[in-house]
């Protein structure tokens, strides 16, 4: 089945357009996509040492840590998959975690020398526009003749308002460079004679996936399956045809990511501190709001941020603002009649959209008593247990990109000279019907049609243009920690426990510390998921007594009545943590929390810029 390049006669130029490597057209299209990129994140550049997301600042946090994480993996040549500079002494899974090893593990040279911040920056910019130049590749070479209409595809594929939501503290879903690749790859599956070399590819571009981000790219292969099965249904015949080639060319690909990704995938699922689940599938009911779809989203021109008051605040995979829907709606409705890829485009938007909707209908942030397709699903069902209802919905998106690629497209070829000519099926993908001559004659009510429909696209799609992500100030670590005033605190095997201890609610600035340090020294807690007693997934470490104490007084402000068996709670844990040094930096809670650590383990010493406490008199 080859529902993307099989095509039948279609109207075209009388003569093909020369092959320029590369095109002039395509080095301004990736220019402008670099250019978008660092705006996004032109907020970050301002002050990258100094800024995290304001949206998601631990997030931001927990990925310059899994930057550091690749380059002190490939420094000391220790096994990526399985960390213990994080959660001392349990470790982390981190295949079981977002850990984009993928990236980090290659980008570990620059990262050495740039550092986790600045190579953040870097690549959350990069990643965006290079996944708006493999979209426009795909495009240009396999869906549209228009360079034009694969510009404005491929940017909204890269730049997409879900995407840019995610921008904010999290690359790993803005790395999608390699989805349009593997995409266009299925689809050309079928080839006659090509059956090995294509199943090669697929199986290369899904195993790197897999250490890039699992689940977008579980969605593309649920994508992949409704366009196949869509296809199917609308040619049997030609899809029977081809079915035999497109199953030995999926086993091969299969064969080959299986191959390189079994034992990760094993490590994944029954490695040390892998877990089953997520405890009381905390995901299943973030499903689309019905009004998130006409809603112009926050990071945009046109977005406003109180509207997420209204809505209430969950993740804007949706956000097309009301005239982009209006939009695709209308090319629907006049393009589904002649093309194949429409339709099936079509049955994407339907198919996903209303899985997107979760197990209760809301609107306007008000669950309904409507139940959504999730509320008929077992909790515990394989891959269902793990999954967000709402980011369905980038698949929505994808498949919008595509239609105003087609959209435009079409409406480039309003107004030009007729001659039907067959192109080469490698060569074009829309799969249109038959056309008469005299459709596309050039006509000047034609060429008004083609003003007022790149028009609308515009108007649909400039207000979803996306402005700079905004960025807080973060305090920078103590220059007892950079200078590493901590080494002789810190033998081989033991640990630095820094106040308050990070997790994925407290200690932002103190998951730093070994993140800007290259992880030289492991710390307790940290920002992950890992399995709680029931084997069940939960975010960050167990909560030990001493840490409990030390949030509790976080957040009161006052340090309670201690005891001793505090007192020997607070040795037995740092016993637990194998530490031998505690270290408190300026905090806005600094003064109670020192005479909290003060009333457990004696009184502090001054060291640089920071309280320190030797316990390894205390704790052998």
């Amino acid at each position: 089945m080859n529902p993307v390049t099989d095509a039948d006669p279609v109207e075209a130029e009388p003569s093909r357009r020369p092959r320029r490597r590369p095109a002039r057209a395509d080095l301004l299209a990736l220019g402008a996509y670099v250019v978008l990129g660092v705006l996004v994140c032109l907020n970050y550049w301002e002050d990258v040492q100094g800024t995290v997301s304001s949206h998601l600042p631990t997030d931001h946090s927990w990925f310059e840590w899994l930057f550091a994480h690749g380059a002190y993996s490939v420094q000391h040549l220790e096994n990526p998959l399985f960390t213990t500079r994080q959660n001392a002494p349990d470790g982390v899974n981190m295949m079981a975690n977002t850990s984009l090893l993928g990236m980090t593990l290659p980008l570990a040279p620059l990262t050495m020398l740039l550092g986790p911040q600045v190579m953040y920056a870097l690549y959350l910019g990069g990643a965006l526009a290079a996944t708006a130049a493999t979209s426009y590749w795909v495009l240009s070479r396999y869906l549209v003749r228009s360079r034009a209409a694969a510009f404005v595809g491929g940017g909204f594929l890269g730049f997409a308002p879900g995407i840019v939501h995610h921008a904010n503290g999290q690359p790993n879903f803005v790395s999608n460079f390699l989805l349009p690749l593997i995409v266009a790859r299925v689809l050309r599956l079928s080839e006659p004679g090509r059956w090995r070399r294509n199943g090669l590819v697929l199986g290369l571009l899904v195993a790197y996936q897999i250490f890039i981000n699992e689940e977008m790219l579980l969605l593309t292969a649920l994508a992949c399956l409704i366009v196949v099965l869509a296809y199917a249904v609308q040619r049997p015949r030609d899809a029977w045809a081809r079915a035999g080639t497109f199953a030995a060319a999926l086993g091969v690909g299969g064969g080959v990511a299986l191959l390189l990704t079994a034992y990760p995938i094993w490590f994944q699922f029954n490695g040390p501190q892998s877990y089953r689940g997520l405890q009381g599938g905390v995901f299943h009911n973030w499903g689309e709001d019905l009004a998130a779809f006409v809603t112009f989203p926050r990071d945009s021109w046109a977005g406003d941020p109180a509207v997420e008051q209204t809505i209430g605040l969950t993740e804007q995979n949706t956000w097309f603002g009301w005239p982009l829907v209006l939009v695709a709606l209308v090319a629907l409705v006049l393009l589904v009649r002649r093309s194949l890829a429409a339709r099936i485009l079509a049955v994407l938007v339907v198919v996903f959209t209303v899985g997107s909707l979760g197990p209760r209908i809301r609107l306007n942030g008000v669950e309904t008593e409507v139940n959504g397709p999730w509320h008929y699903l077992r909790d515990d069902l394989p891959l269902v247990e793990m999954m967000m209802p709402t980011r369905l919905t980038l698949v929505v998106a994808g498949a919008v990109g595509v239609l105003l690629a087609l959209a435009w497209d079409r409406l480039a070829r309003l107004g030009r000279p007729a001659a039907t000519v067959r192109v080469p099926a490698q060569r074009t993908a829309e799969a249109d019907e038959t056309m008469p001559a005299s459709a596309t004659a050039g006509s000047g009510r034609r060429r008004w049609l083609r003003f007022v429909g790149y028009a609308a696209i515009a108007a649909a799609v400039l207000p979803l243009l996306p402005r700079p992500l905004p960025a807080q100030p973060v305090d920078p670590p103590p220059h007892f920690i950079t200078a590493g005033g901590w080494r002789p605190y810190v033998p081989d095997g033991r640990t630095l426990v820094p106040v308050p201890i990070p997790s994925n609610v407290h200690g932002l600035p103190t998951l730093r510390w070994s993140a800007l340090t290259g992880q030289e020294f492991p710390v307790p807690g940290g920002y992950f998921i890992g399995p709680n007693e029931k084997g069940e997934g939960v975010f960050g470490a167990p909560n030990r007594p001493t840490s409990t104490l030390i949030y509790s007084t976080m957040d009161t402000g006052t340090v309670p009545a201690l005891t001793d068996e505090n007192r020997r709670q607070a040795v037995e844990d740092l016993r637990w943590w194998r530490a031998s040094v505690v270290v408190l930096g300026a905090h806005p809670r600094e003064t109670v929390l020192r005479e909290l650590m003060t009333g457990l383990l004696g009184a502090p010493q001054r060291v640089d810029d920071v309280w320190v406490w030797d316990v390894r008199p205390l704790v052998g």
